[in-house]
């Protein structure tokens, strides 16, 4: 039997939980930027998210978690800011 008052209420679908920088008066400010600057604000933020996930893959082979961790989290929040810029530009 399953006890209905123990169990874990479902994670929320609401953007800015998934992703708390939509929340951010700064990425609103770099939605706010022409197209063209944000396209290649975009596109470094994706280029940085892939380097660092090499990195981070490359630290955890090499046995350095630490350095892994730092790296993975760099990856994420690169991609997490370059998701909210486009998000907030097309909800604009």
């Amino acid at each position: 039997m399953i006890d209905d008052l123990h169990e874990d209420p479902p994670r929320s679908n609401r953007a800015e939980v998934r992703n708390p920088l939509l929340a951010l008066p700064a990425t609103k400010r770099l939605a706010a930027l022409p197209p063209e600057t944000r396209e290649i604000v975009c596109d470094l933020l994706e280029e940085i998210r892939i380097d660092a996930f090499a990195r981070a893959d490359n630290a955890w082979r090499k046995s350095k978690p630490p350095l892994a961790a730092y790296w993975r989290a760099v990856s994420t929040y690169s991609g997490h800011v370059r998701k909210a810029i486009r998000r907030i530009a097309r909800e604009s």
